[in-house]
Formats: structure tokens, sequence, C-alpha cells
């Protein structure tokens, strides 16, 4: 790791305190020479590190920048973390990563997503700089239908990601948009890369796009809304990805409590669309699998298993 990064590690462990410019040299066994060229160089990176005389250096508390550096700081799991300014879609470059060789477990974010995909063939909208766009990336070779939790799982990561953070209580709609005092605050899209010989699941791309400070959304976004909570983004996508990287793997027995009692649609009047028929139901409860189980208005209780479902206001 160049001197630079290590300097950058530093002062994010020790985020809330000034640490000498000679304390650094120490640690990192190098001159007073390197760590100011170290400084400077991160400055010029955009970072704001201030300096107080006798007292040392301090990363500004105004920081909100997205790098590698910052947020491998925070990550407590081995991700490899690729950063962009810019991108179509950070799915769409896992994706492509992935076909290009990659077998490492890595995150890919981005500042802005020009072309942010959500499920059913939508979009996402994915202004610079005001929420969080990310996919990881795991490598679990499972059977096709062993995955069919990760979408659930994925759910369930991005609340306790925020519940950790923040004081904010979201909530889930079935499958895996996560809500915030009922409107739309996150959506997230995995994707599964299969060898169609073996009928394994070689890759999962588990994408996350959860608007922050977005104030003003397209007239074709309906019921949307942003966290409006005081979190970094980088400290943030590091909670994400660190709750995806716990959970991926853990049975859905672990996690589905956590799941019904912070869905916002159990006990409610909904729509869902089956055979291209929008269909009236109430959602009943989630059972074992992640699967919604509904009563139709004859009495009937159906179970659904995927799809897009709405609720009905009265």
């Amino acid at each position: 790791m160049s001197t630079k990064n290590e300097v950058l590690k530093l002062l994010v462990s020790k985020s809330n305190e000034y640490i000498s410019g000679e304390m650094i040299a120490k640690k990192l066994d190098v001159s007073r020479a390197a760590v100011w060229k170290a400084i400077k160089a991160l400055r010029a990176d955009g970072y704001v590190i201030d300096a107080v005389t006798n007292r040392g250096y301090i990363l500004g508390s105004e920081n909100d920048i997205i790098t590698p550096e910052l947020i491998s700081a925070h990550l407590k799991n081995d991700v490899e973390v690729i950063c962009f300014s810019t991108i179509d879609s950070t799915n769409n470059e896992a994706k492509r990563l992935v076909s290009s060789g990659k077998t490492n477990r890595f995150l890919v974010t981005s500042d802005e997503q020009t072309n942010g995909r959500g499920r059913q063939g939508k979009s996402f909208y994915s202004p610079a700089l005001t929420g969080v766009y990310l996919s990881l990336v795991l490598h679990p070779m499972k059977s096709l239908g062993s995955t069919v939790t990760i979408t659930t799982a994925a759910a369930v990561a991005v609340c306790r990601a925020v519940e950790k953070l923040t004081d904010k209580k979201p909530q889930i709609k079935w499958v895996n948009d996560v809500y915030l005092d009922g409107k739309k605050i996150c959506g997230i899209l995995t994707e599964a890369v299969t060898d169609f010989e073996t009928q394994t699941v070689t890759s999962v791309v588990i994408g996350v796009g959860m608007n922050i400070k977005t104030v003003n959304f397209p007239s074709d976004v309906e019921n949307a809304a942003s966290l409006g909570a005081d979190v970094k983004r980088c400290e943030l996508i590091a909670a994400i990805a660190d709750e995806l990287c716990k959970i991926a793997d853990a049975p859905m027995a672990e996690f589905i409590d956590y799941y019904r009692t912070h869905s916002i649609i159990l006990g409610e009047k909904i729509n869902f669309i089956r055979d291209r028929k929008v269909t009236a139901a109430t959602a009943v409860s989630i059972d074992e699998n992640g699967g919604l189980t509904v009563r139709l208005e004859n009495g009937e209780l159906t179970t659904l298993t995927s799809g897009e479902i709405s609720i009905r206001r009265i």
C-alpha cells in the first residue's frame, strides 16, 4: 500500500482526534517529508484534511467523497473496492468484470449512474453525489434454486446497515424495496451469472441503489424519498457490504423473522400481476422461503414467489 493510502487509513482510524505528523511518520516508518507529501496528494484528490499547529492532522467532517481507500477503511470483510465517478450501471460493470474473468469478491460503486437499473426492466434514478449506488459480487457456486433467498437477504442487510448507522427505521415492501415513512428510498436488483452446463450459479451480483439526499425526482418516479440522515456514503456502503457478506450464506431461518417484522405490506390490501392480469388480494403472511401468502377476494389463499405488487390505498 502506498504512503498516501497508509496515511489516509490512519486518519480514518483516528477520525475523531488529531494525529501529529511525527506520530504518523513513526507509525508508518517514513520521513516527515513523506507524510507532508502524502497529505498534499490527498488534498489534491479532494480530501479535506485540517491541520492545527502542535496538534496535527484530522479528516474534515465535511468529507463525503467515495474512494476505495475510504470504503476499505470501514470494511470488516475482505472485499476489493472499485469506484467510479460515473458509469452506466454498477450491476452492468460488475457483470462485465465477471465475464472478463474476475473471480474474487469485489464491490463496484459509483457517484452516479447514467442507466441505473431496477427490477422488471425499470430504471433507477441515480443523480450524482446524492445517493449510494453499489454492486457486490459474490461467488457462491451453488445450485440455481438455492439463490432465491439472496434477494430477501439483501433487503434485510440494507435495513440492518441503515439501523446501525442512523436512527431511521426502514421497512421492506416485498420482495426487495426499502421504504421509509411510506415512501421508497432504496431498490435492490440481484442477478445471477450461471454456468448452464452444470446449472450452478458461479457469481451473484447484488445491486443496491439508495437515495440519501436526493430532493428533485423526475415526474415519472413515483412515491420516492430519501434517507435524509447525516451519514457518510463511504460508511454506509461499507456497512451494507459487510451485512451482505455476513448474511449471504446464512440460512433463511436466521433472518426471515427480521424480514417479517419489517414488512410494510402484511395485512394490507394489494394488487399483483398474474397471467398479465392485475389481481386484488390481501397480504397475509411471509412463509419460510420468503414467499408472500395472499388471500384473494374469493377467499382462496395463494403464495407469490416473484413479481411486482402494489399497495391499494383506500
